[in-house]
């Protein structure tokens, strides 16, 4: 585990890089020898948007690393954050901790928040848009969304009290579970079921992305399920009911165009109440 964190503390931005696209290419090969859903379409084609916005996310995040780096050193210098007000423990479980909470306060809170406040859900509609999710989908966010996502991994950092090697190994492991919860990969359900009582495993995850409410506001997670399911917003559908997109953005046509999605969160709509699914 030491050397393991030895090295995130000081991964080099081009490694970083590689792990974000190594992980696509992976879940890319796998979801076309085992797909859950057989697309009708050109699949770079449906690529190249989302990884436009796979690109502007790495863009942003890149130059803003100093400030995960300044905030950690500062909280691990004065012993600051839950996880150092914890009695000494093993590094492995320090590790997991970390990571653990990481996960709530850069990936479940903000995500939940974005779903419940209406600017910042138009932030967020880029990413529901797409109407064949698969692995591209994964950090398919408008920039805008990638600075507030950025901003509550911050907070994290100084809630939690993470050292910059476990920020890193966060990140990866975020970026990594949420290409493999995107990507359009038929598993076992047995399997999937019993992945989903742990990590957001791909049918679980899902679910998120159907088209209509109420299933739309529900399984937030990102790389640990047990946040949805202690806090009543898991839920399940299967999949073969499942259809991709948001009910009132049906055009598929400009939910492929980059400047169409540049342009999707200045844009006047009314959200539907929450209201049972036709399925």
């Amino acid at each position: 585990m030491e050397t393991l964190l030895n090295y995130f503390e000081n991964i080099p931005p081009p490694h970083r890089a590689i792990l974000i696209i190594g992980g696509i290419t992976i879940f890319w090969i796998i979801e076309g020898v085992i797909p859950l859903f057989r697309f009708k379409y050109n699949k770079w084609k449906h690529a190249i948007p989302n990884l436009f916005f796979n690109l502007t996310l790495m863009l942003v995040n890149f130059p803003l690393a100093f400030l995960l780096l300044k905030s950690s050193d500062w909280v691990e210098a004065n012993n600051f954050g839950l996880i150092n007000w914890l009695p000494e423990m093993p590094i492995w479980l320090y590790a997991f901790l970390g990571v653990f909470f990481m996960d709530f306060f850069g990936a479940y809170l903000p995500h939940l928040i974005e779903h419940k406040v209406k600017p910042l859900w138009m932030i967020h509609l880029v990413h529901h848009t797409d109407h064949s999710v698969d692995t591209t989908t994964a950090n398919r966010h408008h920039p805008i969304e990638s600075l507030i996502r950025f901003s509550f991994t911050l907070m994290g950092v100084l809630i939690v009290g993470t050292p910059i090697a476990l920020v890193f190994l966060y990140q990866t492991l975020s970026v990594i579970g949420t290409q493999f919860s995107h990507a359009n990969i038929k598993l076992p359900k047995k399997l999937d079921n019993l992945l989903s009582y742990i990590i957001v495993s791909p049918d679980m995850h899902k679910v998120h992305h159907h088209y209509r409410l109420p299933y739309t506001d529900s399984n937030y997670g990102n790389i640990f399920s047990v946040w949805d399911r202690l806090l009543g917003t898991y839920m399940k559908l299967d999949a073969d009911k499942i259809v991709y997109g948001v009910d009132v953005f049906p055009d598929e046509q400009k939910n492929g165009n980059i400047i169409e999605l540049l342009k999707q969160p200045f844009q006047k709509y009314q959200r539907p109440t929450h209201i049972p699914d036709e399925n």
